[in-house]
């Protein structure tokens, strides 16, 4: 019981902190609230029981792996902000080329990571009822991709968007909270000397194919790029650092607390089994990562429907009009909802942001290599684009490198 109040108290206390005028209102704080809900929102719910069954104590390793390199990714992507690339771009050919694949990229992991917000949406919205099953959630998940249609089609976003500050202020409370949580339990299992260190199941290569294609877990700093009409571009290379930052600390205090504190056998394989881990250190926890969830993913889901359907008419010239992309992305995920599980459609979304932090990072390379004094950063930057490549094209899911 005081464990709970504890936990209550704590999530009130930091929704009230997030909500206070001074900070709502602070610029820096809001450019950072958008990347820093999307890096630390969906891969929240399903990283962990994925990292340690597979990593065991080299998890904590890994997710600071994962972290670094999507602030390396974030780097191009602030060096091309930086340099005004994206509100100025500069007459080169092979950057508006670039510029061009990118945003078709964008698009199209927009389409995959609507899927994978809403069948996580719908895994956890049957998770604590009677309909508990994959079939039920798929129909969910359908049955949200039909109102987002709807919406979309008949009165745009704009309503739901107004949503998006107050979903994510619930959501990070309720992430202080499970950490409060999940840090005492684990106070108490190392008083008792009770703490785990399981060994990795995987190794080599597929322990590398795997992590590449976790990347979509700590994907969404590259939201800042795009937020150029209500911030100047200091604002938004300040937010993302912050972001990034910020969620790789939260990242590796999770991952540090849950690696030792849980045994093999309460790992189960499933987009949900954060709920049933969470359980065994209080029942309160479970109702708010449930409440996380709803509102996490419906949110993130508006926002990546909203943006994939604007960049369609942006990039056809209003040929397609955003109303048809929606519908487009609708029926690609319906498809993708009911052709794959959530764990191939981590790996496909991963790819797909693969591809778009590669062509990001040629951008950003061929940017430096245009501007004096910047060959050395060119250099990385090519790296990093070769390593996107990497990540793109071998990047696979948990059950195909568990085989």
């Amino acid at each position: 019981m005081t464990l709970n109040i504890f936990i209550i108290l704590s999530t009130i206390v930091t929704g009230f902190l997030l909500l206070s005028p001074r900070l709502s209102k602070l610029a820096v704080w809001r450019a950072t609230v958008t990347p820093l809900a999307s890096i630390i929102g969906s891969g929240f719910l399903v990283l962990a029981p994925i990292l340690v069954s597979d990593y065991g104590y080299m998890a904590p390793l890994v997710m600071a792996g994962l972290c670094l390199g999507a602030y390396l990714f974030g780097g191009a992507i602030r060096f091309n902000i930086f340099l005004r690339n994206i509100e100025h771009p500069r007459q080169d050919i092979w950057v508006t080329r670039l510029e061009l694949a990118a945003s078709w990229a964008l698009v199209f992991a927009f389409t995959i990571s609507v899927g994978y917000y809403l069948n996580l949406f719908g895994a956890f919205g049957v998770s604590l009822t009677a309909f508990d099953n994959h079939a039920n959630a798929k129909l969910l998940t359908s049955a949200v991709y039909i109102l987002i249609l709807i919406v979309g089609w008949t009165q745009g976003f704009k309503a739901l968007e107004r949503m998006e500050y107050s979903a994510v202020t619930l959501k990070l409370a309720i992430i202080i909270g499970l950490l409060v949580g999940l840090t005492c339990y684990f106070y108490q299992k190392a008083a008792a000397s009770a703490l785990f260190v399981h060994a990795p199941q995987l190794s080599g290569w597929p322990a590398i194919t795997l992590a590449f294609g976790l990347i979509i877990t700590v994907q969404g700093f590259e939201t800042s790029r795009y937020l150029g009409h209500d911030y100047d571009s200091n604002t938004r290379i300040r937010s993302m650092r912050l972001a990034q930052i910020v969620s790789a600390v939260i990242y590796m205090i999770y991952i540090g607390l849950f690696a030792y504190t849980f045994e093999r056998e309460q790992f189960v394989l499933s987009e949900t089994a954060i709920i049933d881990m969470m359980g065994i250190i209080t029942p309160i926890l479970p109702i708010l990562l449930v409440a996380a969830a709803l509102a996490a993913q419906f949110s993130a889901a508006i926002a990546d429907t909203s943006g994939s359907g604007g960049l369609v008419e942006e990039l056809t010239r209003g040929r397609i009009d955003a109303r048809t992309g929606y519908a487009l992305l609708v029926a690609i995920g319906l498809i993708l909802t009911w052709s794959a599980n959530i764990f191939q459609i981590i790996a496909y979304a991963s790819r797909a942001f693969a591809l778009y932090y590669t062509l990001q990072s040629a951008i950003a390379a061929r940017r430096a290599f245009l501007a004096p004094g910047n060959r050395l950063k060119g250099a990385g930057f090519i790296l990093l684009t070769m390593f996107g490549t990497m990540i793109m094209l071998f990047g696979n899911d948990v059950e195909s490198s568990n085989r």
